[in-house]
């Protein structure tokens, strides 16, 4: 027994040290954010957003971090007290959601991360705390919010009034302030971030990391917008923009926006670019010089012959398995420029004249072609993005006072 006891005294002993040994940034409520958490998420920051490890940096970026984290800590001790978790499924859908808008292959974010030596639970933890909030406050809220059958009619009606009128299609970065006293702090995250992304830094790996909307799901792309949609500070500012080009932070009552301009249009007038189509493609590949006339002979029997998609298929599986490819979708305007001409004067089940490419000769047959149309959204669609901006707000407010609330002592 004495032993046992001696034991159990060592333990606890192990146990003090090691809690000493951890650093203790903040305590919120119940829970606590580690000094290495928010060394893990400024890497993960850093890292995907492409601002420079540098001590200044940290130094700057290290209380946005902190607060963002405190946040999370409040959204998930929320959703204990309401019994809502998140399952696996959907965290790892999240996550290739991630690799898709990234252009990464699956596994390719796991790589990434371990490359830039950030925990893969970092990520985990911040995908995780965003599904459960959103299930929070859908939960709570959504039964509450209400978009009447008038307010999407108008709201299709203004669309329509806008058919003609330039569309501008933006990504933003919101930064809230709920108190005055975050003015000056806000200000210069704003300021800093325009700074990193004029470095070189990416505009939607910064929004993702650093803006508090809902769009920074979506790397902060809100899509297409209509002249007056926002307010005077922000549709000022869309309007005087060109394509490519960042605004200034822009103060609103809930906070500071940086805007992105991607592109504008006008609806009713479509590009040729938008046209999409489903393509075959045989590549044959010219091992020596000396064999180029021979296989220039061998594509213009196929040119000449392929009458269907199924024929070139036939003939990619036979002949060039390894280098012939199947495009189901593809946008004109993502063609190079050498095969776009091409491509767009070609007739379905037509295949083109032979054409050189990268690594041999190349004969390509449109399958399918589906010309650009304009259209307005549905009113489902228009129904969820009213419900979508509402909830938005009420979050806002809910994470706000939840803050007001808790008990949160920030250690040195």
């Amino acid at each position: 027994m004495k032993w046992l006891l001696g034991l159990g005294f060592v333990v606890a002993l192990v146990g003090t040290c090691q809690a000493q040994e951890t650093r203790i940034a903040a305590v919120v409520n119940n829970d606590i954010v580690t000094a290495d958490d928010v060394d893990a998420r400024l890497m993960l920051l850093m890292r995907s957003a492409g601002v420079p490890d540098t001590p200044q940096n940290r130094q700057q970026l290290q209380n946005r971090v902190l607060q963002q984290l405190i946040d999370e800590k409040l959204e998930m001790q929320e959703a204990k007290r309401f019994k809502v978790a998140a399952d696996k499924a959907e965290v790892e859908k999240a996550l290739a959601s991630i690799e898709a808008r990234n252009n990464m292959q699956k596994g390719g974010l796991d790589q990434y991360l371990k490359a830039a030596g950030v925990p893969r639970r970092t990520l985990v933890d911040q995908v995780t705390a965003s599904i459960i909030w959103n299930k929070v406050v859908e939960g709570r809220y959504s039964s509450d919010v209400s978009v009447s059958d008038t307010e999407v009619h108008d709201e299709i009606a203004r669309l329509k009034a806008d058919m003609g009128k330039p569309q501008s299609h933006v990504a933003e970065i919101f930064l809230a302030i709920d108190n005055p006293r975050q003015e000056p702090e806000v200000k210069a995250l704003a300021d800093k971030l325009i700074q990193q992304i004029r470095a070189g830094a990416q505009f939607p790996a910064v929004a993702q990391q650093f803006s508090q909307s809902p769009s920074a799901a979506t790397a902060g792309d809100i899509g297409w917008v209509t002249p007056n949609q926002f307010g005077p500070p922000l549709d000022e500012a869309i309007g005087k923009m060109k394509p490519g080009e960042m605004s200034y932070p822009i103060r609103t009552s809930a906070g500071y926006y940086i805007l992105y301009l991607i592109d504008r249009r006008t609806p009713g007038q479509t590009s040729v670019d938008d046209t999409q189509f489903s393509l075959v493609e045989v590549v044959l590949p010219v091992p020596t010089p000396q064999q180029q006339q021979k296989i220039m002979a061998q594509a213009q029997n196929i040119s000449q012959t392929a009458k269907s998609c199924d024929d070139m298929a036939k003939i990619a599986h036979e002949q060039a398995p390894q280098t012939s490819t199947q495009s189901p979708s593809i946008r004109a305007g993502d063609l190079p420029a050498e095969l776009r001409s091409v491509v767009l004067g070609l007739k379905v089940s037509e295949a083109s004249k032979p054409l050189p490419t990268r690594g041999g000769i190349g004969i390509i047959m449109v399958c399918k072609r589906t010309d650009p149309s304009v259209a307005l959204p549905t009113q489902d669609q228009v129904y969820d993005e009213l419900m979508h901006a509402r909830l938005d707000q009420i979050s806002r407010r809910y994470l706000r006072d939840l803050r007001r609330s808790a008990y949160v002592d920030i250690r040195g």
